[in-house]
């Protein structure tokens, strides 16, 4: 099972990654958490990474796409994944589609939580007070100011993914404003489907 969960910040991608992980025995592929892995392992990728963090720059997509190539091949990978945060651009999409077909892999499916955006702001606050009600840090994410940038970049670089893949024909688009469990039941009715191809 190979997927790509997209969708503005908020939509709640990793909450449904987290879950589709337990139950299909997949990893989730968060480009943020590789690179700082790879920075931490001090792979060749890794230190060019940190390099141009340090500088304040942001990773090119050679760079991100140079730690994609490295994780797949790895063991876990094997019997699938789940991108998250990735491909952020056509760029991106395109070495996507080309190192899977070097990998004999292709995607399954890519399944985007279509969300109203006037009402993602109050989801963010709605979760940053519940973090403090219950003690635990806010998300630098969760601050309004910081999450309308990120909502700015997602619609401006990253939300052109969208009609790429819907063009090739791997695009379901799920109901993000739905509770936690309908949209795990919306996504699994998708990946239910795609069993029944195999």
């Amino acid at each position: 099972m190979r997927l790509i969960l997209v969708g503005p910040p908020g939509a709640g991608k990793g909450t449904q990654a987290a879950r589709l992980v337990a139950e299909y025995n997949i990893p989730q592929l968060s480009t943020g958490d590789m690179l700082r892995a790879a920075v931490a392992a001090q792979t060749p990728v890794g230190l060019q990474a940190k390099a141009v963090m340090d500088a304040g720059g942001l990773v090119s997509d050679d760079i991100v796409v140079g730690i994609i190539r490295d994780r797949i091949k790895e063991q876990d990978a094997q019997n699938g994944f789940i991108l998250d945060g990735f491909p952020r651009t056509i760029a991106q999409a395109d070495a996507l589609s080309d190192m899977l077909t070097d990998n004999d892999m292709s995607l399954d499916a890519v399944i985007e939580l279509r969300v109203d955006q006037s009402k993602l702001v109050n989801r963010i606050i709605n979760r940053a007070d519940e973090a403090k009600a219950a003690g635990l840090p806010v998300r630098k994410d969760d601050d309004p100011e910081v999450f309308k940038d990120r909502l700015e970049a997602y619609n401006r670089d990253t939300a052109v993914v969208i009609p790429y893949y819907e063009k090739a024909g791997l695009l379901t688009v799920v109901d993000g404003m739905q509770s936690i469990d309908e949209v795990s039941a919306a996504v699994e009715a998708v990946l239910s489907k795609l069993d029944e191809k195999v």
